[in-house]
């Protein structure tokens, strides 16, 4: 069961929190004098010096790392001031949530959540929707209770194979006035009632107005609207959804919870953000007291769909002005998309599915091999959102071709998610110098299931070949996509070390992997895929002050426990962040 949580502190991390927040506030700054901070253990992934007593930070930056006496010696003459409130706790290297996107993430707060799994939220906790029945019961009371039957109500969550097949007709049932959209648990599909259809002003002419790949992902009679099928409804459900009034205060609660898990720095690769919600997402995320950076990867797709081929580039270029503050875009690193969700069993699968139903494309083939040439051609890092291995077999045959015809070294492609895959790709993506950002609550969520299926056994329990990627010695990052897995690195970490499921099976047991290296996928190498490597992930001198504070070491802790580590707060460039 997973706990999608703020963690509950104890009271003497409490206390101590409280007690330094105004003493925090005026040390940060006095520029003028370097902090030591002295605890009872700083993991500092430097193999030189794994372990240490002691950093010492001037402004933003570390300066020293050692024992007390050892960094005293070294600074001798420098103003030093010491702080020893991390005495009883653990540093270790600022946590990096590597693929996030506010605006999807923010549904956990603007939704009616009847989901497959219990989620845990500040102010509360929702139970999952165990079965059809439950599913059904839960939706029709939430109708129920609406306060002003013309708002639209907007649930997540729903899993067809958890929650049973789901139609226009359904909702209608359940409401033929309030408008109904239920976003599937991958958020790849929607379903509508007649209410919602209405309301948005969607009908037959929209559909059959599309190109007939995208209409081939519609049912219009079902009100459901899957992969690009999706795109010819999305814009118009959220311009309501995502009104100021309402996306805003989500965008507070969220950062809340992503410094609550101690994260440092977020990266959100390819959505599909409009300039109307970067600009929404300035006035929170781009705030100076943000506890964290945020970077985003131009979304590559739309580009090549909507410019010629010589405009791609600066187009992709004028984007980077749009954000501001604690945010901003990475230059020359886009997104691409190959196959279809994971939730929705969408992803393209080279022995296909036991029920016989297909995979979608987000792109189609020949688009897919057009768009990775032009970046790759202009020295761009493509990060390519993966599933299915039939859908990795198109992204490496794209890579290979691309390294044969203008060979490029160091060009970290990232296979995003890494769904479904074989060990010969494994292989394959090592030798074409390939790197991957994993999601590794797939098999803790869904290896149950689709072992049962349209998968089967083999397949399910194999699905995220972290293992593999190891022995391999290819460079990986964990995350969280959320809300597709917890926003919580330390729960990434405890899903890719233990694999057990939602119902308490072991999922692959060769593809589990050690407690250092999912530590080093949710910093060092997270920043490497970012190609942020010389600035965090790690703690050595010369590198930004960013720091997650423990109340226990997860190298050492038993390892079913890393999920459930306190956490006192973040040191972020500098500054001290206790968790209020």
């Amino acid at each position: 069961m997973t706990k999608f949580s703020f963690q509950v502190r104890n009271a003497a991390l409490s206390l101590a929190a409280l007690g330094v927040f105004c003493s925090t506030t005026s040390l940060a700054q006095d520029a003028a004098s370097t902090f030591v901070y002295t605890a009872r253990e700083i993991v500092t992934l430097d193999p030189s010096r794994p372990v240490v007593e002691a950093v010492a930070v001037a402004e933003n930056r570390i300066v020293a790392t050692g024992s007390l006496e050892e960094i005293q010696r070294s600074l001798s003459g420098q103003a030093l001031t010491i702080d020893s409130r991390f005495d009883d706790l653990v540093l270790i290297p600022g946590l990096i949530n590597q693929h996030e996107h506010a605006w999807l993430a923010s549904l956990l707060f603007m939704t009616e959540i009847l989901s497959i799994e219990d989620w845990v939220l500040p102010e509360k906790t929702v139970p999952r929707a165990t079965d059809a029945a439950d599913y059904r019961a839960r939706l029709e009371s939430s109708v129920n209770e609406r306060s002003d039957p013309s708002e639209v109500l907007y649930t997540w969550g729903f899993h067809q194979l958890f929650h049973g097949k789901l139609t226009r007709a359904d909702l209608d049932e359940i409401s033929g006035t309030i408008p109904i959209v239920v976003m599937q648990r991958s958020l790849h599909e929607q379903i509508h009632n007649t209410a919602a259809l209405q309301y948005f002003g969607i009908d037959q002419a929209l559909i059959d107005a599309a190109p007939e790949a995208v209409r081939a992902q519609t049912n219009f009679a079902e009100g459901h609207f899957w992969e690009r099928g999706q795109g010819l409804v999305v814009g118009t459900v959220f311009a309501d959804l995502f009104r100021p009034d309402r996306y805003l205060p989500a965008l507070e609660q969220l950062e809340a919870y992503w410094h609550a898990a101690g994260s440092t720095l977020l990266a959100e690769p390819g959505g599909t953000v409009s300039p109307q919600l970067i600009a929404l997402q300035n006035q929170v995320l781009g705030d100076a007291r943000t506890p964290f950076r945020m970077y985003y990867i131009a979304d590559g797709r739309s580009s090549v769909r909507n410019y010629p081929e010589h405009e791609v580039i600066a187009e992709i270029e004028k984007r980077y002005a749009s954000a501001e503050g604690m945010t901003e875009f990475i230059p020359r690193q886009v997104k691409l998309f190959a196959d279809g969700a994971m939730f929705s069993q969408l992803m393209q699968m080279s022995e296909g599915y036991l029920d016989g139903h297909h995979g979608e494309w987000l792109m189609e083939p020949e688009v897919f091999a057009r768009a990775f040439r032009i970046y790759w051609d202009a020295g761009f890092q493509i990060h390519v959102h993966q599933n299915g291995d039939a859908g990795l077999d198109m992204i490496l045959e794209n890579l290979e071709a691309n390294m044969d015809r203008n060979p490029r070294e160091d060009h970290r492609t990232v296979i995003v998610h890494f769904g479904f895959s074989r060990p010969d790709q494994v292989e394959r993506l090592a030798a074409l110098g390939a790197i991957v950002s994993a999601n590794p609550f797939y098999p803790v969520v869904l290896a149950d299931r689709y072992s049962e299926e349209g998968i089967g056994t083999e397949r399910a329990q194999e699905m995220v070949r972290l293992g593999d990627l190891v022995r391999a010695d290819v460079s990986f990052s964990l995350h969280a996509d959320t809300p597709m897995a917890s926003g919580q690195p330390l729960r990434l970490m405890s899903n890719a070390v233990n694999r057990i499921t939602v119902g308490g099976n072991l999922a692959g047991p060769t593809q589990r992997i050690s407690a250092e290296r999912a530590l080093r996928a949710v910093t060092l190498d997270a920043a490497y895929s970012l190609r942020m490597e010389d600035e965090v992930g790690s703690i050595i001198p010369g590198k930004l002050a960013n720091f997650t504070i423990l109340a226990e070491n997860p190298l050492t802790v038993s390892p079913e426990t890393i999920g459930d580590i306190e956490i006192w707060g973040t040191i972020h460039e500098g500054r001290v962040l206790p968790l209020p």
